[in-house]
């Protein structure tokens, strides 16, 4: 009986814990913390899907559903538009273009199950302030009203739950076209009245008429958290949708909660909240057909590096952007149901697992190339799919001629960057001084330029000017004085994981990113003698030994009929001691 009313008493209390309310504070919004199953779910769905995807068109490198804003700056998206559909088209003129007509959320849905994926994110609502709900703070400007005449977000809520999967929203805080104020043509300080009448009952609305899981806030980095009444909106979004509510970390200036959220990164290592990388399979988020196929990650590029940022305690939000007819390109679709088929092998080292002490096992990667020149603007991408897309370097050498003349050269770059001709320091630390002057005798002369990026943006640009030539990008290198083809000789270097490691319920997973022939070779302290190892999808027990501090697993009893699954292989180590 003691033990009954013990039980009853504990049940008591937790109901109360979760029924208690989250105040508008930074102590009760983290005291409360962040559903376990986030971090358990590691694989979430991106769907950036609206107006912009009718014109889906940027620059190969750029972000399709800025179209707008690129009508607003003028780039090659207003050439674009002026040229396929006249001068006096405008931005609203695709939305009876947009009519949805193959969109069956039922298969969007299907698909997101088949990859494994645990939550999906739509973008409820873009920086183009267009609502695919019938907002009524947004009248004539909905996906009901016009283009495609269907509740999008409700209709794939529904689909998306009766796959058991969780639904969640993206939601601009900002608008390019709001009479208001408009994003990044008003003053920043004169948001408060958008913010009041516009946002915050429009917000609302959007949680309580579907009661997402996980709501993505967006386009924050021009204000505050204060001015964005972030404390207020997530407190009640918590107490509105209940425990396992969350929100990500994009709330303005001085926020201090919501899961991490890197974009287009070689991940992060921070484990003091939940995170996951979000990006697309190529460029792009919306749908680009400007795109070329080697923007693409290929299924087995896309697996190895989900591997990578779960082994370091995160997971990926993985986008898809649907054309404007509500198909998801077959390639798409493709690299999804790959990354399914190789978590139904090998799930058990991913879902709800945590890092490891160790993260990774690490090598060099060198990619060596011809550059015609150095004017590169890789935005958050890697100049070649081997290399990371941050923590890189690169070093271009190689000869040029030139009449005798004084010489100005300059670097345009994110991060650091130095420039040597004829071995002599010209611009030795681009950041700090970016020009550089010297004069030059006619005939062929040496250069060589060095350069190292952090994260997020990367670039490197070099032009020079003289006294009779205006300021251009340099062309016209050859590999060396006696070699007559024409380019730089590149040489792109970086450290990149070979083995991923996991664990879950004192088991480790060690994920193979290169598939070991003879041998996997572990730098790990010396487990139990009891310590069996086993290759997911295969009923082999592999034989291993241990010398000074290396473990070494024997790989060269598995055959091809033992390789189930293809891009990275999950050997897992149980009853380790380690």
């Amino acid at each position: 009986m003691k033990r009954f009313f013990l039980v009853l008493s504990m049940a008591f209390i937790v109901a109360n814990l979760s029924s208690q309310q989250v105040l508008p504070t930074w102590e009760s919004i983290n005291q409360r913390g962040y559903p376990q199953w986030f971090s358990d779910a590691k694989l979430g769905i991106f769907i950036h899907w609206g107006v912009y995807s009718v014109p889906a068109f940027a620059s190969k490198e750029g972000y399709a559903e800025w179209y707008y804003r690129g009508l607003m700056t003028n780039d090659d998206r207003k050439a674009f538009q002026e040229r396929v559909y006249g001068k006096d088209f405008q931005y609203e003129d695709f939305v009876p273009m947009w009519k949805a007509e193959l969109w069956n959320p039922d298969e969007w849905a299907e698909l997101f199950k088949r990859s494994g994926a645990r939550y999906v994110l739509l973008v409820s609502k873009h920086h183009d302030g267009y609502c695919l709900w019938p907002s009524q703070y947004a009248p004539g400007w909905n996906s009901v009203e016009t283009g495609p005449r269907r509740d999008i977000c409700g209709e794939l809520t529904d689909a998306v739950h009766r796959q058991g999967l969780k639904m969640g929203f993206y939601y601009s805080l900002p608008e390019w076209k709001s009479d208001i104020h408009r994003w990044y043509v008003d003053p920043d300080d004169s948001i408060a009245e958008y913010v009041d009448t516009h946002l915050i009952p429009q917000l609302k609305e959007l949680v309580n008429r579907y009661k997402p899981t996980v709501l993505f806030t967006d386009g924050e980095w021009r204000n505050s958290s204060e001015q964005w009444h972030a404390r207020e909106l997530i407190s009640w979004y918590y107490n509105t949708v209940g425990e396992e509510a969350i929100v990500n970390d994009r709330w303005g200036e001085g926020q201090q909660h919501g899961f991490r959220t890197p974009e287009y990164s070689a991940g992060i290592t921070l484990t003091d909240r939940p995170w996951a990388e979000c990006r697309g399979l190529g460029r792009s988020f919306g749908l680009n057909r400007n795109e070329s196929l080697e923007n693409y990650m290929t299924s087995e590029e896309l697996i190895r590096h989900f591997c990578v940022l779960v082994a370091a305690g995160g997971g990926m939000t993985l986008n898809v952007g649907p054309a404007a007819d509500g198909k998801i390109p077959l390639l798409q679709q493709e690299r999804l149901i790959d990354l399914g088929k190789w978590l139904d092998i090998n799930g058990e080292a991913i879902y709800g697992t945590r890092p490891y002490k160790k993260f990774y096992e690490m090598k060099m990667v060198t990619v060596s190339r011809s550059d015609a020149k150095i004017d590169f603007d890789w935005k958050r991408n890697a100049p070649d799919p081997a290399i990371s897309c941050d923590h890189f370097k690169a070093h271009w050498q190689g000869v040029f001629s030139c009449p005798e003349d004084h010489y100005t050269f300059e670097i345009e770059t994110d991060f650091q960057a130095r420039l040597l001709i004829d071995d002599q320091e010209v611009i030795w630390d681009a950041r700090k001084q970016p020009w550089g002057s010297i004069h030059l005798s006619a005939g062929q002369h040496k250069i060589g330029v060095f350069y190292v990026e952090d994260e997020l943006e990367a670039s490197i640009h070099l032009y020079w000017s003289s006294n009779k030539m205006p300021k251009q990008v340099m062309e016209g290198f050859q590999m060396g004085p006696m070699l007559p083809t024409m380019g730089l000789k590149a040489s792109y270097i970086c450290e990149q994981p070979c083995v991923c490691y996991t664990q879950k319920n004192g088991t480790l997973y060690a994920i193979a990113l290169d598939y070991p022939e003879e041998q996997l070779v572990l730098q790990l302290d010396e487990p139990s003698k009891d310590m069996k190892v086993t290759l997911l999808g295969s009923g082999k027990v592999l034989p291993w030994h241990y010398e000074e501090g290396r473990l070494v697993i024997e790989t060269g009893s598995l055959r091809y009929g033992d390789l189930r699954s293809t891009a990275a292989w999950v050997f897992k180590l149980s009853q380790s001691g380690l």
